[in-house]
């Protein structure tokens, strides 16, 4: 489960730049095509939290669509699927969006 040290990941970086201040809220922008299950971050995250200055906090997450642009035809769309197939028919397409992992903001007392 990636997902644990992604939360710790996160975390370290808020306290790395907020190391005092009581945080109450992390908000996260998460692409859909970032392999992230944004449901495992919420399991880890008042795990990771324990001890902290983000013991307590809220974890928000903002997931993004996935976008991609076909290298044949030229269009921007949206998958339907896992299978990233552009209405051309083409499968050669390249992500120009949904791939982020991010911290957005986070909220201090």
């Amino acid at each position: 489960m990636h997902e644990l040290s992604i939360t710790q990941s996160v975390v370290e970086a808020v306290r790395d730049r907020i190391p005092d201040a009581a945080v109450t809220c992390v908000r996260l922008d998460i692409g859909a095509l970032s392999g992230v299950v944004p449901d495992a971050l919420l399991f880890c995250f008042d795990l990771v939290t324990a001890g902290t200055n983000l013991e307590g906090a809220r974890l928000e997450i903002t997931q993004h669509a996935g976008r991609y642009r076909c290298r044949d035809c030229g269009k921007e769309f949206e998958p339907e699927d896992l299978i990233a197939l552009c209405p051309c028919g083409s499968a050669d397409a390249a992500v120009i969006a949904g791939a982020q992992l991010q911290i957005a903001s986070v909220e201090v007392a």
